[in-house]
């Protein structure tokens, strides 16, 4: 039994909440009770019962305007300089009297004037960072949250560029996808909203402005790689989990290096896992062409099958059919709720349009699914027999082909390797080799 002071507290979206008392609390022999609302499932010939999808229709669009209401309010004052964020840059604080108003943390601050001091000197990032990091200068989650963390070159950098040091706000740099889905998504730079003169400064405008015109604040290109590797991306330090790099050596020979050390070498987090990478791919090559040596194509061709399938259409086809028949089911009930004046014409109208309006965008939306679903069917079946004669010869291997075959390999310290692979029970391995 699931009882709820009223019908919004089981879920404000109403095709979840029809999900549940139209199917899976009858599927699972669930009574359900709303006390203000009267409704309990249980109960025969209840006309509390009826009127639950259109009650659940109304407290949907009560969020979905509330939304709406506290965006408007939120936005009005971001363009007023007024703060509304949660955690603030490092160097200031929010005003114990204004929650809206930052003041300078004076202690953060020192920190502050010293990246911009170092920077404005010439100094590169690099040698900053090691300078916090070896005179042990608390970052920001040690200082407010007694975690241990180190500089990073990122870190700094974006110090360097923020005008928030110079007094001014910058917000709405990330928003909601919608009310219904609470993920953060990246806005356009023409969508931020930038206040001047909100707060105390920590730099001075002339100091920050000779710091962005230096070449370690100005945005960059990553020249192109002279040199790529097979094994491009899949190898994983086992000790620090962080990426594993290949750099060139004397006499053409390559070496791998764990990304980690590399930048923070002076902390002794991690080791250099400095081994030979041509020793190496020799040794995953010779070991793929041993497990591919009497594989049964048909079985590694439903293998890759049943992994490589990036979307599962048939799950979003399933639900777009429910979706669908729950709104239909609530259109329904409304007009014979309208029918029995138990609502006026006038809202049903209004709602009924609402709803009328989503079944047309859902059921374009499942044409179309059904439509990618076809085309993934038929374009796969000639990709993965090209696949599965690529896997068998591995005459002219890519990265391409190894990261379809792999999917990390992890680089022990001492020079044990774990090969993680896409298949499962491939040949005994159970999608595992240690070499």
């Amino acid at each position: 039994m699931v009882i709820t002071k009223d019908l919004s507290r089981l879920g404000r979206n109403y095709i979840e909440t029809g999900e549940y008392i139209e199917n899976w609390f009858p599927e699972q022999n669930v009574r359900y009770v709303s006390v203000t609302d009267g409704i309990d499932t249980f109960a025969n010939n209840n006309g509390n019962n009826d009127i639950a999808p259109f009650k659940s229709i109304l407290n949907d669009m009560y969020s979905k305007d509330l939304s709406k209401k506290i965006k408007t309010a939120l936005s009005t004052m971001q363009r007023q300089g007024k703060w509304v964020g949660g955690k603030t840059a490092l160097g200031y604080t929010k005003d114990p009297n204004d929650k809206n108003h930052l003041i300078i943390c004076k202690e953060e601050a020192e920190t502050i004037k010293t990246i911009f001091n170092m920077a404005v000197n010439g100094n590169s990032i690099n040698l900053i960072k090691n300078y916090l990091n070896e005179n042990d200068i608390p970052t920001a989650n040690r200082l407010r949250y007694n975690k241990l963390s180190f500089w990073e070159n990122k870190t700094i950098k974006n110090i360097l560029t923020n005008v928030v040091y110079i007094g001014n706000t910058i917000q709405n740099k990330r928003s909601r996808i919608s009310y219904k889905n609470r993920k953060l998504r990246t806005n356009p730079k023409e969508e931020w909203i930038i206040v001047e003169n909100t707060h105390e400064p920590i730099i001075d405008k002339s100091t920050f402005d000779r710091v962005q015109k230096m070449s370690i604040s100005q945005k960059y290109q990553r020249n192109e790689k002279k040199n790529h590797y097979l094994l491009e991306g899949l190898l994983i330090c086992y000790e620090c989990k962080h990426k594993i790099g290949v750099k060139n050596g004397k006499n053409s020979h390559r070496y791998m290096v764990c990304n980690y050390y590399r930048k923070n070498s002076k902390l002794g987090l991690c080791t250099s896992h400095g081994f030979n990478y041509d020793t190496l791919e020799e040794q995953i090559l010779q070991y793929m062409r041993e497990v591919f040596l009497n594989i049964d194509s048909e079985k590694l061709k439903r293998d890759i099958e049943n992994n490589k399938t990036k979307y599962d259409y048939n799950i979003i086809l399933r639900r777009l059919k429910i979706e669908i028949r729950l709104t239909q089911d609530n259109l329904d009930k409304m007009y014979i709720d309208k029918l029995n004046n138990k609502i006026s014409e006038i809202m049903y109208e209004r709602v009924s349009k609402k709803l009328i309006q989503e079944i047309k965008e859902k059921e374009e939306k499942y044409i179309k699914t059904k439509e990618l679903l076809e085309d993934e069917s038929e374009d796969n079946g000639r990709e993965i027999e090209k696949t599965v004669k690529e896997f068998l010869s591995l005459n002219n291997p890519t990265q391409e082909l190894m990261k379809v075959i792999i999917n990390r390999i992890e680089v022990h310290q001492d020079k044990q390797i774990d090969i993680f692979l896409n298949f499962r029970k491939l040949r005994g391995t159970n999608g595992y080799a240690k070499i």
